[in-house]
């Protein structure tokens, strides 16, 4: 049940940001839903080994090199979604910024705290 929320509200978020920066469009939140559902199996899958595959550009540019990482995965989900479209490398690490921003403001709202 928790991770089905979790797909929702990242859906939402590629819905949200396809609304504030130009250049990023999604047709519809059907598609959203796939668009998550991919990014979710980028993320698992191809990021790990190229994380593993960039650390020393990573290290050499003190981690920036990781938002550069972030903006080819949600680029590549773009093109491997139909109607999910992102328009050059500039909107898809500004999306891909504020997608993290968003979802994980998200997430830290959604997710159940235990007492302390």
């Amino acid at each position: 049940m928790f991770l089905l929320i979790k797909w929702l509200v990242l859906a939402l978020t590629l819905v949200l940001i396809a609304n504030l920066i130009p250049g990023i469009e999604v047709d519809s939140f059907g598609v959203a839903l796939v668009a998550g559902l991919v990014i979710g199996l980028i993320n698992l899958v191809i990021r790990p080994l190229l994380q593993i595959l960039s650390l020393p550009i990573t290290i050499l540019t003190l981690g920036l090199f990781g938002f550069i990482l972030n903006a080819l995965m949600f680029w590549l989900a773009a093109a491997l979604v139909p109607g999910f479209e992102i328009d050059g490398f500039i909107p898809a690490l500004f999306g891909s910024i504020l997608m993290t921003l968003i979802y994980t403001l998200f997430e830290r709202i959604i997710t159940p705290h235990p007492a302390r």
